[in-house]
């Protein structure tokens, strides 16, 4: 129950004298207060460098055994990207090759008839059905646009739209065709003439294999008059270029493809042809500039967990978490796995490719000497890090034991938030107690200015009598 303190006379001021009193009191829960705020940043310390062990990890795994890492890196250069340029996968192999290139891979395009409005209605609207057949071209001779004495072979592949009153003119044909998503791109053209705005058709994939056949069910015989085309016999439309493949050599070996990006030739390299041309050079090998970035970036993430653990666990450093054994042991076994030869290959140390040691326990990379013992030896280099034993496996191993759901981090950081349950649970307890204190010092010194106003009273009252006399 709350007592306001008396504020006249000889009364004494009991808020002033319980607050200071409670001041005492709650001493042990201050220091509880001091020891949580300091618990809370073991645990944000102990994250920061959580974090860069992951870093560490992934910089590791940079020079792993997976073919994700930069140690199976490839890269393709070419004497003449006008002509083709390249990009090589961890599959490819290291070697030269000479290309010429006699032709690109092309669609077909198609032109229809002009007209002299795009908006204006084309035959009575009645439905029709208009099919696309994709397949191949051959034989014939191909003059003004139009094939005479050819043949057609469908690949199997059809699609189709349908024209009516809602869609009868040349813009409705285009959306239509548009919307069906089918291979077939439309547009309008205006060629300036007396009848100006005509339909381009394109096919959307190049090769010869897309040539593109049309025919309708003759339901309207304007529709068939502008769209139907068969390279084999009537032929509405004429053809402005032809479908082509790619034709190229790959030292002196005849390739054809129906795409200018090509995937399967050239083992692990996809080339991509930008023009004809009689010869370029394709050079295929490892990509050392990816290895050396990676070795460095590993020799960063190294050093900067390193430090960051000697600056936290040195006494007097200010640290939460100085004098931190868990620290000391991870940056101990980080020493030794740098420090422990690898036992295969002829290559066992990282300073016999140009990463050493400083006298700070850190480390530092001769570039140089790293590009040097790649060109000499690259597979044993790459055994130095992603063997069984090499130091970024070692690394990986040892980064994925500690950042484990049992691992050190893990531990520790329960440790810690057991500790901060239990300081929880004793200030609780501490608050509960204080309540009490708090409510009987009140009691007390409430009764004293009670009795106090007596005394008062009652020297009052002998005063005036005393008086009298």
């Amino acid at each position: 129950m709350a007592i306001s303190s008396a504020t006249s006379g000889s009364s004494i001021d009991v808020d002033a004298i319980v607050s200071g009193l409670m001041s005492i009191e709650r001493q042990p829960i201050d220091k509880l207060n001091s020891k949580e705020t300091s618990y809370q940043a073991k645990i944000t310390a102990l994250g920061s460098i959580k974090s860069k062990v992951a870093n560490l990890q992934t910089a590791a795994q940079a020079l792993g055994s997976s073919s994700s890492s930069s140690l199976s890196a490839f890269n393709a250069s070419s004497s003449d990207t006008s002509v083709l340029s390249a990009a090589a996968s961890s599959t490819a192999v290291a070697g030269t090759y000479s290309l010429a290139v006699t032709s690109l891979a092309q669609s077909q395009k198609l032109v229809a008839a002009g007209q002299t409005s795009s908006t204006a209605a084309i035959g009575s609207g009645t439905s029709t059905v208009v099919t696309f057949d994709f397949g191949t071209i051959s034989g014939g001779t191909l003059t003004n646009g139009v094939y005479t004495g050819a043949s057609f072979t469908s690949g199997g592949t059809t699609a189709n739209i349908t024209i009516d009153s809602s869609n009868n003119t040349l813009q409705g044909i285009r959306d239509a065709i548009n919307a069906a998503n089918m291979g077939v791109s439309a547009t309008i053209v205006n060629d300036g003439s007396g009848t100006p705005y005509r339909l381009a058709l394109s096919s959307n994939a190049t090769g010869v294999t897309n040539s593109i056949k049309i025919s309708t069910d003759g339901a309207d015989a304007s529709i068939d008059s502008l769209l139907a085309h068969n390279p084999a016999g009537t032929q509405k439309l004429t053809e402005t270029v032809s479908a082509q493949n790619a034709a190229f050599s790959v030292n002196g070996i005849a390739v054809t493809k129906t795409s200018n990006t090509v995937t399967d030739v050239v083992e692990g390299v996809t080339l991509t042809l930008n023009k004809a041309a009689s010869s370029a050079t394709l050079t295929v090998g490892r990509d050392t500039a990816a290895v050396s970035k990676s070795v460095t970036d590993f020799v960063t993430a190294y050093n900067e967990l390193y430090t960051a653990m000697k600056n936290s666990f040195a006494y007097k450093s200010g640290s939460a978490l100085a004098g931190d054994s868990t620290l000391r042991t991870l940056q101990t076994e980080m020493r030794q796995i740098i420090a422990t030869a690898t036992g295969s290959g002829s290559l066992n140390n990282l300073f016999e490719i140009g990463v050493s040691s400083k006298s700070d326990g850190t480390l530092k990379v001769d570039s140089e000497q790293l590009s040097s013992a790649m060109s000499a030896n690259f597979s044993d280099v790459a055994s130095l890090f992603n063997s069984t034993t090499g130091f970024a496996t070692r690394l990986d191993q040892w980064s994925t034991s500690a950042l484990a759901l049992d691992g050190t981090f893990a531990n520790r950081t329960s440790n810690l938030n057991q500790t901060l349950k239990y300081i929880a649970t004793q200030r609780d307890t501490l608050e509960t107690r204080m309540a009490s204190v708090e409510k009987n010092y009140r009691r007390q010194f409430s009764s004293l200015n009670v009795a106090l106003a007596g005394l008062n009273m009652t020297s009052s009252y002998l005063t005036q009598q005393l008086g009298k006399l």
